[in-house]
């Protein structure tokens, strides 16, 4: 499903809602989004470089620690990277995970692996439509982020 592009993810051209951190000069980060009362998240000068922070970090999350009993070692299932991702305090975290297992065909528990291109890409369009009130980029503009998180 596609509505309008107005959401801040997507204003941002970081359609992962990615706080922003001077630490990580994530390629095309421009800074601290503008125009908001209470700026918290990065602004990126396109969305294939929002995407590829996205990707990124998905696959970074993987040499981190898991959650006890589930899946493998480090942060391997969509219950574990999403309530990294989207943290209870600020979201419908079991909502959120349901989702995008639901769109991955698995269940929240089961190893995955965002290293696979095709795992990466539900995972990333799942996060982007969640985060983006259901907004989806054109396939070639998805396609070129995830390129870059994987190179």
């Amino acid at each position: 499903m596609t509505t309008t592009p107005n959401t801040r993810g997507v204003r941002n051209n970081n359609p992962g809602n990615i706080d922003y951190n001077p630490r990580n000069a994530w390629q095309g980060q421009l800074g601290l989004e503008i125009g908001v009362p209470s700026p918290r998240f990065a602004r990126f000068d396109k969305p294939e470089n929002g995407i590829r922070a996205l990707g990124k970090l998905l696959i970074n999350y993987r040499g981190k620690d898991g959650m006890p009993g589930v899946g493998g070692p480090g942060i391997d299932t969509v219950r574990e990277t999403i309530t990294r991702w989207a943290p209870g305090n600020e979201n419908n975290t079991e909502a959120y995970i349901a989702a995008v297992a639901r769109r991955l065909g698995v269940s929240a528990n089961d190893v995955i692996d965002v290293r696979k291109p095709a795992t990466l890409g539900v995972m990333v369009s799942s996060i982007i439509a969640h985060e983006c009130a259901g907004f989806a980029y054109p396939e070639a503009v998805l396609a070129e982020g995830l390129r870059r998180a994987l190179s």
